[in-house]
């Protein structure tokens, strides 16, 4: 599926965040999110943000940021977990005095701390980045659009976006006659499979990949399967996102997990057509411009080995 055709694609619009008509020289923005509106000033100084997917679009277009969560953070945010910025609390749960104090002109919530729009929005301007899966590239543009547009960095925004679509482009060509691919996620020893339309399902929807199971249920946390079931559904590829490894527990690995000899009878087995996606960007912030960058280029490089 060409970009073109995604776009084409019925969207959840109301979910998208968008920035209401206003006159560029304008200080204040109307902004419409997935939790509502919010007036937010042009070109905030203490920004807050729980969503790690916003960081590294915030990252990626140069923007300051002053809190961020205690969390585990993708190699490519590792700076963030240095002293130099404000703990507000964790993923799922602000540090609601740590917060008001910092005085924020903007706080970010999204996915994992959706829930807490309503409790951080009393503080200060509060938008919901939130992407739904069924938008999910639309999501992250637009995301990477209005964040330049509230931190004037328009052009950085653009030229991240521009990135982005030569890579899907790049990518699109070649899985074309790539053959199918299963999406998997293991985490303590039990492995979940996720078709298309679902959290992890890019790899088909945006990537181009034919699913060896389009009948998988789209779950948010991907339907059990067994090492059987892989062999029956003899993928050409395997995509695994090792949920341990990307947020620091002990467990076994993928690659262990994987290296059976059911699991060996599969082409993608047997042609060495696993990828081990980068855990960390999937798993906390595949939303992000620069982190759904990484993750197709590291595709590309697996089909073009």
């Amino acid at each position: 599926m060409t970009i073109d055709a995604i776009r084409r694609a019925p969207l959840a619009l109301a979910l998208l965040p968008v920035l209401l008509a206003s006159p560029a020289f304008a200080e204040t923005v109307t902004v419409e999110h997935a939790s509502g509106s919010t007036d937010v000033e042009t070109g905030p100084k203490t920004v807050v943000v729980f969503d790690l997917s916003a960081l590294d679009t915030l990252d990626a277009l140069g923007v300051t940021v002053t809190g961020v969560p205690d969390a585990p953070m993708p190699a490519s945010l590792s700076q963030f977990s240095d002293d130099g910025y404000e703990t507000v609390g964790s993923l799922f749960e602000p540090d609601f005095e740590a917060v008001n104090a910092l005085q924020p002109d903007l706080i970010i919530v999204g996915g994992r701390s959706q829930a807490k729009y309503d409790d951080l929005s009393r503080i200060a301007p509060t938008i919901d980045l939130t992407i739904p899966n069924d938008a999910f590239l639309e999501g992250v543009e637009g995301n990477a659009r209005l964040l330049g547009r509230i931190f004037d960095r328009q052009d950085a925004a653009e030229a991240e976006i521009a990135a982005l679509e030569t890579s899907l482009e790049t990518l699109q060509n070649l899985t074309d006659d790539a053959g199918t691919a299963l999406v998997l996620l293991t985490t303590g020893g039990k492995i979940s499979a996720f078709g298309p339309g679902s959290r992890f399902g890019d790899i088909y929807d945006i990537y181009g990949f034919a699913p060896a199971d389009a009948d998988l249920d789209v779950a948010n946390h991907g339907q059990a399967v067994s090492f059987e079931y892989i062999m029956e559904q003899n993928p050409d590829w395997l995509y695994v996102l090792d949920r341990d490894a990307a947020i620091g527990r002990s467990g076994e690995a993928a690659e262990q997990l994987l290296d059976n000899e059911l699991v060996a009878r599969t082409n993608a087995w047997q042609n060495d057509q696993v990828i081990y996606a980068d855990g960390g960007l999937l798993y906390l912030a595949s939303g992000g411009i620069r982190a759904q960058k990484a993750l197709a280029d590291q595709v590309i490089g697996a089909l073009q080995d």
